[in-house]
């Protein structure tokens, strides 16, 4: 099944003199892992943020599962969306087990149900729910507090999963166990994720399929061997390039 589908979006901000999309088009199957990678300002950003219409497109259809997200209320539709930013957004005056329960609150789940789930996304994250349910924010680290977000956005078992450079901020190795972790999360939930990134290295080690993107433009939609061994032009043939003189992709 076509999980999400972009025919003709484009999108231009005020004041920019060039489109953030341009004439985007794009068909994602579902349970696929797809990385968008990009230098800053590429589109990439955008083009997550429309599927959650965050940003709307100023012309183009966007569908998940076959619906148009336009004739969707928009609330109720970022219910239905995993979304993990880099700067995190937890709640400072919230618990962790709070925090991980505020979309099931809103959608009255029952105490039974929030406690027994907040635990079981604890572990999913790997951290030991005894330990950490009753925390605060401040007493966490980066990484702790990326795994928060994490088990937050998971909790409802969405569909899609729409993930910004969530681990931009987290030094090397957290950010190599972290990515490890997401990656078996997604296997065992075969679920739709769309994570943005502009390190090539994640991309490829990541995605299922990555895109790549510039100047509002995807110049490439392929799985990452497609890509290392088929670039589908100089730009993406220079970033391969890149990751290669870094150590290998």
């Amino acid at each position: 099944m076509i999980a999400v589908e972009l025919k003709n979006v484009n999108k231009q901000f005020k004041g920019q003199t060039t489109p953030a999309l341009d004439n985007v088009s794009v068909q994602i199957e579902e349970g696929e892992f797809v990385t968008v990678l990009g230098s800053s300002g590429c589109g990439k950003t955008t083009l997550i943020k429309m599927l959650n219409r965050l940003y709307e497109a100023d012309s183009g259809e966007i569908f998940l599962f076959g619906k148009n997200i336009k004739e969707q209320n928009p609330v109720e539709l970022r219910r239905k969306i995993g979304y993990v930013i880099q700067q995190i957004g937890l709640f400072p005056h919230m618990t962790v087990k709070a925090n991980i329960a505020t979309i099931p609150k809103i959608l009255k789940w029952d105490k039974k149900r929030i406690d027994k789930e907040t635990d079981r996304m604890l572990r999913l994250v790997q951290l030991e729910p005894d330990e950490f349910r009753d925390r605060y924010p401040a007493q966490l680290s980066g990484g702790q507090q990326q795994r928060i977000g994490l088990a937050r956005a998971l909790i409802c078992d969405p569909r899609i999963m729409l993930l910004d450079e969530p681990f931009g901020a987290i030094d090397a190795i957290n950010r190599e166990i972290l990515q490890n972790e997401l990656k078996a999360i997604h296997q065992k939930s075969g679920r739709t994720y769309l994570f943005v990134t502009h390190d090539i290295r994640e991309a490829l080690k990541l995605g299922t399929k990555v895109i790549i993107m510039n100047e509002g433009k995807i110049l490439q939609y392929d799985t990452p061997e497609n890509i290392i061994n088929n670039p589908a032009n100089e730009f993406v043939e220079n970033l391969i390039r890149t990751a290669e003189l870094k150590g290998g992709a």
